[in-house]
């Protein structure tokens, strides 16, 4: 109780500026350069353009260049920035501007049907642009997102980018996988802090509101240099919207429904901004039923109910910025477990502790949005502080956080009530670095990072990990310089992570098992032990080292190499119980070493004026990699228990333990797009990803050559039309008709039945929206459709971890498993609206 107050009390701390009367600081005219002023034009004819974006990154401020092409960016400080300026059909500007000698730049912007320029903020000293970065990188827009308004979570939305895949449990439980690694090995963040909830668990996904993300930025490969630990296989970085221009007040409704599961979403936002006090809320809810395809009908236990809110305030003035964000996470997930009637193949449901016998689910429980007595509530609440102070000649980011992770699975049909599992993760995380310039401009960054976590096991009737406390801390630098067409980057980073895991004991003499607190008192005969006490204390040095070669503005070549390092988690080193929502029994091992990669990356990219195209390979070897593998009993077949983790060949769960040996990870990627016009473009990409289990020394036996979720080979091609001008009274108009191909995995993790051959398939997608403006040519409306699966294909993703749902015993000739989301057609509406006052600048 003590660590959260101080916690709270340096936030507070941090915000003093956002809570006093910090607009009467006074500066000189010899601190600042106020303003930031020009002219955006075509490049061409010199005509004005208005509505171009004008953003510096690094200060998270921006504006809008109003009907003469003008913008103004007021209170900027001292120091050398990325300035962007983008705008539909143009090519993306960007200059480092010295804001000391320059307050007007004037902008020509150049037709162009390539979409280029990206820049990042995840992973470096500075805004970077991702061609100039040897760290492989990719990011997505918030028009990348709308478009694909068919995905009913944050991490669905960008599993079909190359080299990026998602290991799921239905449509609303999505975790990310970078180049075949996930769970504990990739770290996801919001706006730059970590995001903690348990995530070596896969039956619940990331707590985060998909309508609150503008953008995603991911790190492809080990990014431990600026995450720590966990951040062995990358980070994807979810960034909330940036402040609107300075005297506007703009919001938004939208609306969202999918056809397939009767998905209902509505989010609204309100954002403003007055002289540099910013402030901003969004305000969501989402339900669905169970998802159909044409094999299963309708899923039981994959309907969900979420409800989301997060609040803003801040001040960017000519100090820095800071910015403190509080938000609510609330999930109501179902439960499935694939069981169902043996000659109909209906799917049934427990009704009684027993489970002697199993009733056909009724079709008004299968098409209600009612959530089903077993299922999970997740719920994880969260502060946190961005901030960036100017600081002699540079900037010193402090980035602050608290979160309160609360995941219940009621499991318990005659007593709904009493939640299996409930577990509560606080955790305080830090990060503090400095960002400046030493000698000839060498970009320079000295920093420290870390987390304390506490996790206690509650209430509960089933246990699969111990109450524990981490602590981790990271110092690290980073530098980068450029010398002329040659951009170098490296350093290096030491971690430290510490655990103490508590001792537990379980009294069995009851209804269901219940914690036990030893005493004076003889102990029970009924009291076994659970949890052993357990303290550990891992370390490792990690560095990356990676350069980008431009040859022109053209042709580019980039290499990096990198050291990763991921201390085992709480899970893997000691869990011993069973976890209901993922249906096993997980069992951990104490003596794991810490896990070790090398990864190498090679990368070039051609951008000329119709076609551009990439092709980047990666080789990834770990040391000490973790992974579970099922257990089986004497009989060979896989061992299946009850919660107590006694025997039952009927038994409710799965028994796997986690294991450690040597394993290598490499593939690629290969884009190619096209744009025979300036409208029209004809994207082209393939995925690759091999996953070889190398052992602890000796041949390894050929059920357990490969590793277990490894995305097989993936294609997709995409043909879009996008008309800026639009058609009357329609703007910024698109339409695009998609193309994906799986391969067959065959190259699986087959020992102790822990996979499963999965068939090749394909998938076809279509998109269809745009703008309704009205006379003045501002957005009255925006409208996004998207068909997914439009071919209504019967398939299962190996990826998938419903497609080993299903009974003990399947009939001979009966596909098991659950099938993945059969057609699926959204239909996302937003109604923007502007309640800026009317004496307010355009900007």
């Amino acid at each position: 109780m003590k660590l959260k107050l101080l916690y709270c009390f340096l936030l507070l701390f941090i915000n003093f500026p956002i809570f006093s009367n910090a607009v009467t600081i006074k500066y000189t005219t010899d601190d600042l350069t106020s303003t930031l002023t020009g002219t955006i034009t075509d490049k061409a004819d010199g005509k004005t353009i208005p509505g171009a974006s004008i953003s510096i990154p690094d200060l998270r401020v921006g504006a809008v260049s109003d009907a003469n092409g003008k913008y103004s960016i007021p209170n900027l400080p001292k120091g050398v920035y990325l300035v962007q300026v983008s705008f539909v059909g143009y090519a993306t500007f960007n200059q480092k501007v010295d804001f000391s000698k320059t307050n007007q730049l004037n902008v020509q912007l150049q037709t162009s049907s390539i979409e280029a320029g990206e820049v990042v903020i995840t992973g470096v000293s500075r805004a970077t642009e991702i061609k100039r970065d040897p760290v492989p990188m990719a990011a997505v827009s918030k028009t990348y997102i709308d478009q694909h308004s068919a995905s009913t979570n944050v991490i669905d939305e960008i599993a079909n980018l190359p080299g990026i895949s998602a290991v799921t449990t239905g449509p609303n439980v999505s975790k990310p996988f970078i180049h075949g690694l996930g769970y504990n090995r990739v770290v996801t963040a919001e706006d730059g802090i970590r995001q903690e909830g348990q995530q070596w668990g896969d039956e619940h996904g990331i707590e985060v509101d998909q309508n609150s993300i503008d953008r995603v930025e991911v790190i492809k490969g080990p990014a431990s240099l600026s995450y720590g630990s966990d951040a062995i296989g990358g980070v994807v970085n979810l960034i909330t919207p940036p402040p609107v221009p300075d005297g506007k007040i703009l919001g938004s409704f939208t609306g969202n429904y999918g056809t397939n599961n009767g998905l209902l979403s509505s989010s609204f936002r309100l954002q403003g901004n007055n002289n540099g006090f910013v402030w901003g809320t969004i305000v969501s809810a989402k339900e669905a039923k169970d998802y159909q395809n044409q094999h299963d009908g309708r899923v039981y236990g994959t309907g969900f109910q979420e409800k989301d809110a997060r609040v803003m305030i801040g001040l960017n003035k000519t100090w820095g910025y800071s910015y403190l964000n509080a938000s609510i996470f609330d999930d109501l997930q179902e439960i499935p477990d694939g069981s169902r009637d043996s000659l109909t193949r209906k799917f049934t449901r427990q009704i009684t502790e027993a489970d002697t016998y199993r009733p056909i689910v009724p079709e008004s429980v299968l098409n209600s949005y009612g959530i089903t007595p077993l299922h999970q509530h997740v719920q994880l609440y969260r502060i946190y502080d961005n901030s960036n102070f100017t600081l002699g000649s540079g900037n010193l980011i402090v980035n602050l956080g608290y979160e309160y992770s609360h995941r219940r699975e009621y499991t318990h049909p005659e007593d709904q009530g009493v939640a299996g599992l409930n577990l509560h993760l606080s955790t305080y995380t830090y990060d503090v670095k400095y960002n400046f310039l030493v000698g000839n401009d060498f970009e320079t960054t000295f920093g420290v990072n870390g987390q304390y976590q506490n996790n206690t096991i509650g209430d509960a009737t089933v246990f699969p990990i111990p109450a524990y406390h981490q602590f981790d801390i990271g110092p690290f630098f980073v530098i980068k310089k450029s010398f002329g067409k040659l951009d170098l980057s490296g350093g290096a980073r030491y971690d430290v992570r510490s655990f103490s895991g508590q001792a537990a004991y379980i009294d069995t003499s009851g209804k269901y098992p219940q914690l036990y607190t030893p005493g004076n008192a003889a102990t029970p005969p009924t009291v076994i032990q659970q949890f052993s006490a357990l303290n550990k204390t891992f370390s490792g040095a990690t560095g990356s080292l990676g350069a980008t070669y431009n040859f022109s503005d053209a042709f580019l070549l980039k290499g990096n190499i990198a050291r990763g390092f991921r201390a085992p988690s709480i899970a893997e080193l000691s869990a011993n119980g069973a976890d209901p929502g993922s249906q096993i029994y997980h069992v951990g091992n104490s003596d794991f070493k810490p896990e070790f990669s090398v990864q190498g990356d090679i990368g070039a990219f051609l951008t000329l004026h119709n076609v551009t195209a990439s092709i980047e390979v990666f080789d990834n070897n770990i040391q000490n990699y973790i992974f579970q593998e099922q257990i089986l009993d004497a009989q060979g077949n896989p061992e299946r228990v009850n919660p107590d983790g006694s025997p039952n060949p009927t038994g409710p769960y799965a028994k796997f333990k986690y294991v450690q040996g040597k394993a290598r990870i490499d593939g690629g990627e290969i884009n190619l797009d096209f744009h025979p016009v300036s409208w029209l473009h004809f994207e082209n990409s393939l995925s690759l990803t091999y996953g070889t289990n190398l052992g602890t020394g000796g041949k390894v036996p050929d059920s357990l050559k490969y590793l277990p979720f490894i995305p097989p080979l993936h294609t997709h091609s995409e043909l879009r039309g996008t008309f800026a001008k639009g058609f009357g009274i329609f703007r910024n108009t698109y339409a695009f008709a998609g193309f994906d191909h799986y391969d067959a995995q065959d190259k699986f993790f087959a020992a102790y039945g822990t996979e499963t051959y999965t068939g090749g398939y394909n998938l076809i997608s279509a998109g269809i929206g745009g703008n309704i403006v009205n006379a003045a040519g501002t957005p009255i409306l925006k409208l996004f459709i998207e068909g997914t699966n439009l071919g209504n294909v019967n398939y299962q993703s190996n990826m998938s971890r419903l497609k080993y749902f299903d009974n003990p015993t399947v009939p001979a000739g009966i596909q098991p498993g659950i099938f993945n989301m059969g057609r699926n057609i959204s239909f996302k509406v937003v109604v923007p609206f502007d309640l800026s006052p009317h004496t307010a600048k355009a900007i």
